[in-house]
């Protein structure tokens, strides 16, 4: 399907040719040599606003020196971090400096680039220089990632590899549809430790991915240390689904993520998901149940069963505790609170109990964030709803959702039976579940945020985020598999103008990212729709 607009003729005629070249391989032909070939600038992923190409390559060399801004202490850094990049496969030297001189690669802070906004840059590559331009650090560190894409592909290998290494001449002009752009990762179905969550920021990062939301307690698992409840992680946290033996983030764990994330700019979005999947607790502290008996620990993966006592005043001492301390470790503006599948709590009781807890994330200065059910419910003034229904649920249930929109309710789109990453690919696909249909690589990118749900002002769409649940996720390789390349797809959704959003096209500069998730080390999903290089 093609969504109204066309990308800029230059940039579809690259596409085209790319193409061609992509069939080839696939059909058998056999390059002339290794020789590796330089990418058509503006075949990236998500796509850029404007592309204008022309003009020589730049070609780094043993001299190249990275030229930044000094000073700024973060264009220095994101010099250094682009630097790290490049040295260990290209085997140059690529000194940071700060000398001002021409040539090279260059990293400008210009405060006074209004249109380019928070995240935007623009990117000018020629004979003698590249030089990235934004307002803003985090610009610059999207700008970084786009520059790494105009490399050929083996530039991200961590060996020495044969160059030259090339970057296509012309103009990106480029700034963000959409200022959240999420993916979140289930850490409490099973536990995932510190380097692995790392390693998948990394990933995200080079896609622009701007939130990381870290679903961080369920029945099976507790994965945060609270000081005041702490057997909420030492119990509660002591397992997993199949009986594992689970884990948890200490607060210096859960601040090295924080740190992580924010040097590759990404937000953390903690979850604490309530009144409902709270097993975990409810195991920990036998008072928060209304029977006052605490149930066993769970490794199952049946939903809707549990939830915390509403009418018990203790239940709200455990829920100021849990996001007082939370919203003191997190610096980012968001608290999740969950909210959804509440199946054991009646609708009165649900009512009043995320009442309760919405006034806890306002009064600790956090923004809430809650499952769609939330406008169930009457949500606060600023409140996020993240919507995760399918293309048949219900009509009054999209209604709901609409009319807390129309009230100014703010949206971020995660519709499970498009960009679920736990969802199965194909019937056959080893991993992952089913219960919203099978995604392939096309529906996870083929629709439009900012027309997806009926009667929804497109003004209050925030953005758009893609969840993997781990019931069935248990190693890097499975996160890998199930995200990637699909992540990309809603990479692209949240990052690139509607204009540019066509599958035909999309799926020619997808398969071009093969050699270069290949080359990181990415475990993907080799989805048959896409023309993947084969050579």
């Amino acid at each position: 399907m093609r969504l109204p607009g066309t990308l800029p003729r230059l940039f579809g005629s690259l596409l085209l040719v790319a193409a061609a070249g992509i069939a080839g391989i696939g059909a058998g032909a056999a390059p002339a040599d290794l020789t590796p070939t330089v990418p058509p600038l503006g075949q990236v992923v998500p796509a850029p606003a404007s592309v204008q190409a022309g003009g020589a390559p730049y070609t780094l060399t043993p001299s190249t020196r990275i030229r930044v801004d000094g000073h700024s202490p973060e264009a220095r850094r994101i010099g250094t971090y682009l630097a790290g990049l490049l040295r260990p496969s290209t085997g140059y030297a690529l000194p940071v400096t700060d000398d001002h001189l021409p040539g090279g690669i260059q990293l400008r802070l210009r405060p006074s680039e209004q249109g380019l906004g928070d995240e935007g840059y623009r990117l000018q590559s020629s004979r003698g220089s590249v030089t990235l331009t934004a307002r803003r650090p985090a610009g610059l560190f999207r700008a970084v990632q786009t520059l790494r894409q105009l490399l050929p592909a083996s530039v991200e290998k961590d060996t020495r590899q044969k160059g030259p290494w090339k970057i296509a001449g012309g103009t990106i002009t480029d700034t963000p549809r959409y200022g959240y752009r999420g993916a979140m990762l289930d850490v409490s179905r099973h536990f995932f430790t510190v380097g692995q969550v790392k390693r998948y920021i990394d990933q995200l990062a080079l896609y622009k991915i701007n939130k990381l939301h870290l679903h961080l307690s369920d029945d099976q698992g507790w994965r945060i240390a609270i000081d005041s409840l702490p057997r909420l992680a030492t119990y509660g946290g002591s397992t997993q689904v199949g009986g594992g033996p689970g884990g948890y983030y200490t607060k210096k764990d859960y601040k090295e993520i924080l740190g992580y994330a924010a040097s590759r700019y990404l937000e953390v979005v903690p979850e604490i998901d309530m009144p409902g999947h709270t097993n975990a607790a409810l195991a920990s502290y036998a008072e928060l149940n209304c029977s006052g008996i605490a149930p066993p620990l769970y490794t199952g993966t049946d939903v809707g069963f549990s939830s915390l006592c509403v009418p018990k005043a203790v239940t709200y001492d455990f829920v100021d505790d849990v996001v007082r301390e939370l919203a003191a470790l997190t610096p980012g503006r968001y608290l999740h609170i969950g909210g959804d599948e509440a199946h054991s709590t009646s609708h009165a009781d649900y009512v009043a109990f995320m009442d309760k807890a919405q006034a806890a994330v306002g009064k600790y200065g956090k923004t809430v964030v809650g499952w769609h059910q939330l406008t169930g419910a009457s949500p606060v003034a600023g409140a996020v709803a993240q919507y995760w229904g399918l293309d048949d649920t219900s009509d009054a249930e999209k209604a709901q959702v609409a009319k807390a929109a129309q009230n100014g309710t703010k949206l971020i789109l995660s519709p499970a039976d498009r960009v679920y990453l736990d969802m199965k690919y194909t019937k056959d696909t080893p991993l992952g579940l089913d219960w919203a249909g099978l995604v392939e690589v096309d529906r996870s990118y083929d629709w439009d945020p900012g027309a997806y749900l009926p009667g929804v002002p497109a003004s209050v769409v925030a953005g758009v985020e893609a969840p993997l649940w781990s019931e069935t996720i248990s190693t890097s390789d499975h996160i890998e598999f199930m995200a990637f390349p699909r992540v990309l797809g809603v990479a692209e959704l949240g990052w690139s103008p509607a204009s540019t959003h066509d599958w035909e096209q999309y799926r020619v500069r997808l398969a071009a990212q093969g050699p270069r998730m290949a080359a990181l080390g990415i475990d993907y999903y080799r989805s048959p729709k896409v023309p993947w290089p084969t050579g």
